[in-house]
């Protein structure tokens, strides 16, 4: 090749690129122009920052609720939107007209703008039924149709009784030696233990272990990690967040939950290759019907899919409960007239028992609307996202494709005119004539036995609420146990 030759391949190549970029600039410009069209006609929370955008408002996840909170008291508005730095505005809808919109449409989660919480949780949950959508969701959700009927909890009451006694006794000793106890962590165990043991026949002693169980510590590092990437920009390219030490670190994590998982997932496929009658000897758990599911042509899931469900089974199956049970328990000791009525409630279902059975499920009157109230109050999973795939009219607003629109489940829960004494605890709002009545169905979004304690918490201990991936407690949840006995 000549000089010239290659003179002229440098300047084509530098032409390129330079048209590259001004291409890129002009659709820049173009996408910004049309930010701040949609922008003038949805209000602002708050005031806006030149450089920080909305992002001065709030320095941590529980201060943006914080913040949202009082400006949905104090605006009531359907929709709002906060910049991200000046670069876009995030449209969040919190209230049941616009929520409906977006809860009824078919639009896919945000796993394809790089500022999308789905999409910073893929390399941990991978392209589940969490985070699939079109012919992937639908195959594989026909395929697994069998594990989603409610019959199939019936067998495992057996199961959720012997948890829930390993649960007690460890809260009982707790309590004895330390006065109190802080019992996120028992929950969270207790949680995880039923999971292992109903979708996949594993026992591994988890709740024996206690706070050192690893897969705990690491799926609530995880759940961190992820929100403090959320809210720092700088972090959404994968380029920029796998280069620093939390990057580094989650990535670490990720392959430890998914190691766990593919123990499990290869020892039930060397047992079932061993033994195939085993299907026919037993009930078939969450994990069986993964590894057998066919679908129309014969095809089964592949070992990546296998592993997408059992991560996104044991983090969803456990994590989300845990977060209510805790509040619950917190919920409980706030509120004493209540634990009083739903422990007379069991009483008098169980009578002398001390197991529940399948057939007292539906006596719990009480217990289901306290239930159904403190999810309302401490939304299990505060937010949640929708991408746009083509445009969509939300409170008088067209929005364009390619927005990534986020629904605040918690704000719905408390938003004022919904809800006009929010933050007041009223289970009786659950009642079957409350409900009945002209309530809007999308006004309550909570999550797209036996007591054998009185419950108090615990005076100078701070209870704080923390938006994470669920609702978790800042410094945890503390309680005093006092033994009952049959009289009160």
């Amino acid at each position: 090749m000549t000089s010239d030759t290659r003179l002229l391949v440098v300047q084509i190549a530098v032409a390129t690129l330079v048209a590259y970029v001004i291409w890129k600039l002009i659709l820049t410009v173009i996408r910004y122009r049309k930010y701040c069209e949609i922008s003038r006609k949805i209000v602002l929370l708050g005031d806006y920052h030149p450089i920080w955008g909305s992002l001065h408002l709030f320095s941590t996840v529980t201060e943006y609720f914080d913040v949202v909170k009082k400006f949905i008291d104090e605006q009531r508005p359907k929709t709002y939107q906060g910049w991200v730095l000046f670069l876009y505005p995030n449209i969040t809808v919190c209230h049941p007209d616009t929520a409906r919109i977006l809860l009824k449409s078919s639009e896919p989660k945000t796993k394809y703008h790089a500022g999308g919480a789905y999409r910073m949780i893929m390399p941990w949950l991978g392209d589940g039924l969490l985070l699939s959508d079109g012919r992937k969701w639908e195959r594989n959700r026909r395929m697994l149709t069998p594990a989603f009927h409610f019959d199939i909890l019936r067998p495992y009451v057996k199961v959720y009784n012997e948890v829930t006694n390993i649960f007690l006794d460890n809260l009982s000793r707790d309590n004895k030696r330390d006065g109190n106890v802080e019992i996120s962590n028992y929950v969270t165990l207790a949680t995880l233990d039923t999971m292992l043991r109903c979708s996949l026949s594993y026992n591994g002693n988890i709740q024996q272990e206690g706070k050192s169980n690893p897969y705990v510590k690491a799926v609530i590092r995880l759940s961190t990690l992820v929100l403090y990437r959320s809210i720092r920009p700088w972090l959404y390219w994968d380029w920029a967040f796998y280069m620093t030490s939390t990057g580094r670190e989650f990535t670490k994590l990720c392959h430890y939950v998914h190691d766990f998982a593919d123990e499990i997932i290869r020892n039930r496929k060397d047992a079932l290759r061993q033994d195939p009658s085993q299907l026919n000897k037993r009930r078939l758990d969450f994990l069986d019907i993964l590894v057998t599911a066919k679908d129309e042509n014969g095809e089964g899931l592949s070992d990546l899919d296998i592993r997408a469900e059992v991560d996104t089974f044991l983090f969803e199956g456990h994590d989300t409960t845990a977060s209510a049970i805790s509040w619950a328990i917190y919920s409980l000791a706030k509120y004493p007239e209540h634990q009083q009525s739903i422990y007379e409630e069991v009483h008098s279902v169980l009578q002398d028992r001390r197991e529940v059975e399948w057939d007292d499920i539906p006596n719990f009157k009480k217990l289901s609307m306290f239930i159904k109230e403190v999810m309302r109050m401490h939304s299990t999973v505060p937010l949640i996202s929708r991408w746009l795939t083509k445009p969509l009219v939300i409170d008088g607003v067209e929005i364009p494709a390619g927005f990534s629109i986020d629904i605040s489940i918690h704000a719905i829960n408390h938003h004022p005119d919904v809800w006009p004494d929010h933050m007041e605890f009223k289970p009786e709002r659950f009642s079957e004539d409350a409900i009945t009545k002209d309530r809007d169905p999308f006004s309550y979004v909570p999550f797209s036995a036996g007591s054998r304690f009185r419950l108090d918490l615990v005076e100078g201990h701070k209870y704080v609420e923390v938006p994470e991936v669920v609702m978790r407690s800042e410094f945890g949840i503390k309680v005093r146990l006092e033994e009952r006995h049959k009289d009160t």
